[in-house]
Formats: C-alpha cells, sequence, structure tokens
C-alpha cells in the first residue's frame, strides 16, 4: 500500500455517507494509582486521578470513521436515562448524525466501567441490557432503515449481542443494502450466521470464527476449511478473519485467499481493535479500494489501535505516517493535486512563501540541480511540477523522455531543496499554477518573462515570475550528443 493511494483516500473521505447500526454502550475509564492493598479484603486500592467517558460498542466504530473523515449516521436503540443521554451528547460533540437513534424508557443503557491502574486493567464493571428490542421498537428501525439506506455508500452492522440487531433488524438492514446496491459490512457475534446471509462481509475473529465454524484453527488448513464452512452457510462475498498477532486472512467467493501480515507493534490493549478493523475496511470499501487492499489498510489502522489503552480512534495521519514507515524507499515528496492543495494552503496561512517552477528534468544534471537550489533559495518551499512522460513526448518527440516519469520523480523528490513534485498531464503546468497560486514562479533565464507559462496569473494575485540563469554548457541535449559521439565512435 502507497502513502499518496492512502492520502487520495483520505483527502476524499468526507464524501464517503456511512451508516452504522448496532448496540451503542458508554465507555468509562477510571485511571488511578493502585499502590496500596485494603485492610478489608486482599485487593488493591486504587486511587481515582482521571474519570473519562468514550462511545462504546458500535460508538466506536461510529468514531473511527467519523474520525478518519466520513459522514456518519448511527442507527440504534438506548434508554431513556443518564447514560442514553450522555450517549447523544457524545455524538452531538463530535458532530455525528443520531436522528435514527430511538430512546426506549423501558431500556438500560449499556456502560462498561474499566478501573486502570499503572497501565493495566484492575476491573471492569457492566451496567447493561441484553433483552431484544419490544416489536414496535424494532419496526421502527426497520422501516428507517428501509426508508433511508439509499442515502449512504455503505452499510455496517456492529453486533455486540446486546439486543440491537435482532433477525428482523439484520434481514432488513441486509435487504436494503441490496436494494440500494450498496455493500453492508457485518462485525458478527454469536455462533448462527446464517442471520447474516446476503451480507457482502464479516469479520470474525479466529475465536469467533472457531466458535460459528465448529472448526479448530491451529493452521492454514483449518484455517480455510473453517471459512469455507462459514462462507457455505452465509453466501458471503467476502470473509476476513482476523487472527491477532497471525494477523489477517481473507477468503473471496472466487476462491482467493490473501494472508495479511500483522504490523509490527507494542500492544497494550486489543479492546476496540475490531471496531477500528470495521471502521476502516468501511472507509476503503466505501471509497473504492479493492476488498484485500480495504483489508490492508484495516490492518495498518488495527496495528496503531493495539498500541493504545482503551477504545480508542485512529486519525489518518497516524495511518499515513505507519504506511510511510513501512515503505521507507518511497518517497513522500511526490504528490496528487488534491492531496497537495490543502497541504499548501495551510503553509500559506502559517506565512510560508511558495515557489512554484516546473520542467521534464530528463536525464537529471549539475545544472539542473543548481538552479533548482536557486528557485528554492526564492522562498520557503519549492513546488516542482513535473511533466509526465506523454508529455514530455509531445515536446520532445517520440524518443523522449529517456527516464520514465516514476524514475525522474524521485529523483527530484530525493533532493533536499525540493519540497514536493507533483507530475501534471498537460503541455504546460497553467491548472496547475491556477490551483495552486505560488508567491513566485520560477522559470531558466532562456525564457522572456512574456514567454513564461502562468505569469499573468501569478502577478494577478500580487506574486511575481523570477528567471534563473543556468549554468553554461550543462543540458540533457548536450549530454546524449556527448554520449552518442563517444559510443559511435567507440563502434
Amino acid at each position: 500500500m502507497e502513502r499518496t493511494t492512502v492520502e487520495t483516500l483520505f483527502a476524499h473521505c468526507a464524501e464517503i455517507r456511512c451508516l452504522v447500526i448496532g448496540d451503542l454502550m458508554l465507555d468509562e475509564y477510571l485511571w488511578g494509582r493502585a499502590e496500596r492493598i485494603s485492610p478489608e479484603a486482599p485487593v488493591q486500592i486504587v486511587d481515582v486521578i482521571r474519570e473519562e467517558l468514550r462511545l462504546g460498542g458500535a460508538g466506536n466504530v461510529v468514531h473511527n470513521l467519523a474520525a478518519l473523515g466520513a459522514q456518519v449516521s448511527v442507527c440504534s436503540v438506548v434508554g431513556d436515562d443518564q447514560n442514553g443521554r450522555e450517549l447523544l451528547g457524545q455524538f452531538s460533540h463530535h458532530q455525528i448524525d443520531v436522528q435514527a437513534v430511538f430512546q426506549d424508557p423501558d431500556r438500560r443503557t449499556s456502560r462498561k466501567t474499566r478501573v486502570v491502574a499503572a497501565n493495566q486493567q484492575i476491573v471492569r464493571i457492566d451496567r447493561e441490557s441484553r433483552d431484544e428490542l419490544p416489536v414496535a421498537v424494532e419496526q421502527m428501525l426497520c422501516v428507517w432503515v428501509a426508508a433511508h439506506a439509499d442515502e449512504y455508500n455503505i452499510i455496517v452492522l456492529s453486533d455486540y449481542n446486546k439486543g440491537v440487531l435482532t433477525p428482523k433488524v439484520i434481514a432488513a438492514a441486509i435487504s436494503a443494502a441490496v436494494m440500494a446496491d450498496i455493500p453492508v459490512l457485518v462485525d458478527p457475534k454469536g455462533t448462527d450466521y446464517r442471520r447474516y446471509a446476503g451480507a457482502t462481509l464479516l469479520t470474525p475473529n479466529r475465536k469467533e470464527a472457531e466458535a460459528a465454524s465448529g472448526v479448530t484453527i491451529t493452521d492454514s488448513v483449518s484455517l480455510t476449511q473453517a471459512a469455507g464452512v462459514i462462507m457455505y452457510a452465509t453466501g458471503l462475498q467476502h470473509l476476513l478473519i482476523t487472527r491477532s498477532e497471525e494477523g489477517m486472512s481473507l477468503f473471496s467467493k472466487g476462491g482467493e485467499i490473501v494472508h495479511i501480515p500483522t504490523v509490527a507493534r507494542e500492544v497494550f490493549d486489543v479492546s476496540g481493535a475490531g471496531d477500528t478493523v470495521l471502521a476502516a475496511l468501511a472507509l476503503g470499501i466505501a471509497s473504492g479500494f479493492s476488498v484485500a487492499e480495504s483489508a490492508r489498510l484495516a490492518n495498518v489502522a488495527a496495528g496503531i489501535a493495539v498500541g493504545k489503552l482503551g477504545t480508542s480512534i485512529v486519525t489518518p495521519q497516524e495511518i499515513i505516517d505507519a504506511v510511510s514507515l513501512s515503505h521507507k524507499d518511497s518517497n513522500a515528496k511526490i504528490k496528487s493535486l488534491d492531496v497537495l492543495y490543502p497541504l499548501i494552503e495551510a503553509e500559506k496561512k502559517r506565512g510560508k512563501r511558495i515557489v512554484f517552477t516546473n520542467g521534464c528534468f530528463d536525464l537529471l544534471h549539475a545544472g539542473h540541480v543548481k538552479y533548482l537550489q536557486k528557485a528554492r533559495s526564492l522562498g520557503d518551499l519549492l513546488i516542482l511540477g513535473l511533466n509526465s512522460d506523454a508529455s514530455v513526448r509531445r515536446l520532445k518527440g517520440p524518443k523522449r523522455p529517456l527516464i520514465d516519469q516514476d524514475e525522474r520523480s524521485h529523483l527530484l523528490a530525493a533532493l533536499d531543496c525540493i519540497d514536493y513534485v507533483i507530475i501534471f498531464e498537460e503541455d504546460t503546468p497553467l491548472e496547475l499554477i491556477s490551483a495552486l497560486k505560488p508567491h513566485i514562479l520560477a522559470k531558466g533565464g532562456d525564457y522572456s518573462l512574456d514567454g513564461v507559462v502562468g505569469r499573468e496569473i501569478v502577478e494577478s494575485y500580487g506574486g511575481r515570475v523570477e528567471l534563473i540563469t543556468f549554468v553554461d554548457g550543462k543540458s540533457t541535449t548536450n549530454i546524449i550528443e556527448r554520449i552518442l559521439e563517444l559510443y559511435s565512435a567507440e563502434s
């Protein structure tokens, strides 16, 4: 998975609308110190220092999707109690749509309290309802989902077996998704996965997959056997089994199997990691990623989540940074316009002066480097617009470029004087200049001011054009002629 691909995903994920249906709960954390033993019983005394409430259950999936930049709506049922009101307040704080969260005065809103000392969970206290929904409330959910499913790009079912996802609600959600021609992802519970028949993908962990299939998973053969049992029973298109330190395994209807190794990280807490997997997977699939690529994205996100204590969100920048670390040979300076634009706007707000230059830079030589160093000295950031291979051919003929655009972009991005490289397909960088609006447009001294493409645009908002003298005798043409001369003479 490439950094640029992930950056592009997050640049557009605000356009993705996700509906999460499932069991909501509050996760309460009491953080403290445990330095004494109680005189009343052989238990630790925890001096509470800090208290924190987080969205739990399906709410953690919702929170992760929102943190990744998607538009999220939640469909569920809570009690008409203090915990229910606190949950709705948490959603409101994160600007999450709760129009389909119904309140049942006879229902108890779930709350899990974890006592943590020295980064270790001491005890967990659960206060919850596991009763299935009353028929009238169940019907409200089914009707709402049927009426609104087509407003979303994907539906996610987060089943914590607390009563919201009844067989009728699950069937209504899957039926609505099929009618709207959108995928439906499920984090399942229980042992009878036939209730999820018709879903696009399920995400059980190894223990859950064993319970649902009746197969003890000990190796790749038994893993494949367990997956086959589940897929046959449910008619799934895909099944993703998460296997802790062994990574993930993706099984598809056509028989394809993809094993994704875990991202090596120190594990602090696995609680909520499955929610993070589900959220990242949903975002990837809804954005047009293949299921395999989405699973790889989810694997990276899960590796970050387990390095945090408690149910935690994962941010786009954390994922981008993690992907960058896993591809140390890739160059983080090469950007697409939709990724580069907000970065440059942020730099402008910080008072940075932006310099833009462009060219083919085929057969990089000392003259190029000196030119680029001078251009960089004109401001705080240098953006290099690089002609694509097709653009170079139109400008310089069918035998050029000698070096393809991928190699040229990486060679240029390796230079300290260049902050960002962006490849453009057009004959001129006029579109890039119009979009990025650099303070300074730099061109070679062999141009006249009147001949500089983009000059009028830059000067229209107060920018300026700078002409930079090239190093005499240094050019790609001269290098090519010298090579031909030497090797022709030798032959």
